[in-house]
């Protein structure tokens, strides 16, 4: 049974073992970084090197990416720079969030991105965090709840799925869990009025995947949320209802890395209902996790992807709020045209907007959530 893992690697080519562990079904995917990321020909030709090693008959490799906007955004120029999410959140017109994660989907799309580690719903609390900040929305629970479901709604209608983060909510720390262990002190009730409703309201959004935390709240568990059932079974799965895909934050970040071996927080995180990994830099850790998975996550990971069209499908399908096709392989290179009042937004929110050279070919032209080929 190969690991739920979604691995990270260097450079802007699949090295020879990644391809490998594709081919041999070891890994369910690969998230990539700026490190990755080099021209636009060299983008597309990277994703698509990296799903023609998958399988035939395996779920669709996730070829994800962290494209929230603002200071985590892994493609930028010469594509589109997004604003900060706390920019759309202040001008708070729910319409217009959803178009921004509708145009940014497309973009990720057209490359053959199936995931998008977004929306942020966390809630920015505490203005001394040192990682979250104008990453959340808004600083009010209702006003996080409200875009961000907007935001998803827009990138889902793209052909992108989403994913929540950070479970419980990563808005009230003042550690960043890139460098330690987050320590949030709230009670359960504070928790649910605040934390909790944001990925209430993305859970009755549908949304397919959540990403844990790596922090503790002692109100409930002195573990860290990702390791923890009383959080993930408990809460996510029971109190929220959530059957979607559990994703953990990244394995290698000092949160857990520096107080845990990578056995013991897969073996204790599939415990708690963790679904599947991610291994973002370490090769040793992501080797590690092999031998600690359960046999009925393939089905919920295959649910969580049905229906993502990648550039080289040959089939339709019916996902969600609608029907997405895509015949042979398109060439590389596009245009992006945003709708008018996107582009009006991201001027406002003082962002950089740029296109593609107009020396690429183009293989497809985004209009008002169209995508023509």
């Amino acid at each position: 049974m190969p690991p739920l893992s979604i691995i990270g690697f260097e450079g802007k080519t699949a090295p020879p073992d990644v391809l490998e562990r594709i081919a041999a079904g070891r890994v369910a995917g690969v998230v990539l970084f700026a490190r990755n990321l080099g021209s636009p020909v060299e983008v597309a030709q990277l994703v698509r090197e990296l799903v023609a090693a998958t399988p035939p008959g395996d779920p669709p490799l996730i070829v994800s990416v962290d494209q929230e906007g603002g200071r985590v955004q892994r493609l930028r120029a010469p594509l589109t720079v997004w604003p900060p999410m706390a920019r759309l959140g202040a001008i708070d017109d729910e319409a217009l969030t959803e178009a921004v994660g509708r145009a940014l989907g497309a973009e990720l799309s057209l490359f053959g991105f199936n995931v998008d580690y977004a929306p942020v719903c966390d809630v920015a609390t505490n203005a001394a965090n040192p990682v979250i900040g104008d990453r959340a929305f808004a600083a009010t629970a209702l006003g996080v709840a409200r875009h961000a479901t907007a935001f998803l709604r827009g990138l889902e209608a793209a052909g992108v799925r989403g994913c929540a983060k950070h479970f419980p909510g990563h808005g009230d720390t003042a550690t960043d869990s890139h460098l330690a262990l987050p320590l949030v002190e709230r009670s359960m009730e504070s928790v649910r009025e605040v934390e909790l409703l944001p990925f209430r309201a993305a859970i009755a959004a549908g949304v397919g995947m959540i990403m844990t935390a790596h922090i503790v709240l002692p109100a409930l568990d002195a573990r860290p949320a990702t390791m923890s059932r009383a959080w993930l079974c408990d809460v996510l799965r029971g109190e929220l209802q959530y059957a979607g895909v559990i994703v953990s934050d990244d394995l290698d970040m000092k949160a857990v890395a520096d107080h845990f071996s990578v056995e013991e927080v897969v073996r204790d995180a599939l415990a708690a209902g963790v679904d599947a990994f991610l291994l973002c830099r370490d090769p040793e850790r992501q080797r590690a996790d092999g031998a600690h998975v359960h046999r009925d996550v393939l089905a919920r990971l295959a649910v969580a992807l049905v229906g993502l069209a990648l550039p080289d499908a040959i089939t339709s399908v019916e996902w969600k709020s609608g029907r997405y096709s895509s015949g042979a392989p398109r060439p590389i290179g596009f245009a992006m045209v945003l709708p008018n009042e996107v582009r009006v937004v991201l001027e406002r929110a003082g962002s950089l907007t740029t296109g593609i050279t107009a020396s690429m070919p183009l293989s497809g032209v985004w209009r008002a959530g169209t995508m023509v080929t």
